[in-house]
């Protein structure tokens, strides 16, 4: 995890909200993963990434994954939750991904926290 970055709102920590709220931020935020994924649209694929998060993710490294791996490009809609891990200032939500093309099951991960008072993506990948 960054850490030059805080994960804490001065009120409350992510790891304090509950599973619900948790899940309406992470369940659109996957699916915008999942779509702009797809498309290989990388403007819109890291508009929710923390600073530390987006300055790894270059365009140009995230760009070469959308070109070679065809799961990047053909991600499923489908997705099934399978739970929430709290440790320090972030909480890690965890999906079973499906692809378009390929049989088969991956677990997605998503690594949320606070930055600025504001929810963000601080990881996210596919296994």
């Amino acid at each position: 995890m960054p850490s030059e970055t805080t994960a804490d709102t001065g009120s409350v920590r992510i790891t304090e909200l509950s599973d619900e709220e948790i899940l309406a931020i992470a369940d659109p935020w996957w699916d915008e993963l999942v779509k702009y994924s797809n498309n290989a649209n990388y403007l819109k694929f890291i508009k929710n990434f923390s600073k530390a998060f987006r300055e790894a993710a270059n365009e140009m490294e995230v760009g070469k994954q959308f070109a070679r791996s065809e799961l990047a490009r053909n991600l499923a809609e489908r997705r099934d939750y399978l739970g929430i891990i709290r440790r320090g200032d972030y909480v890690t939500v965890l999906y079973r991904q499906f692809s378009k093309k390929s049989d088969g099951e991956w677990l997605g991960r998503l690594v949320l926290g606070f930055e600025d008072g504001e929810p963000k993506i601080f990881g996210a990948t596919l296994f």
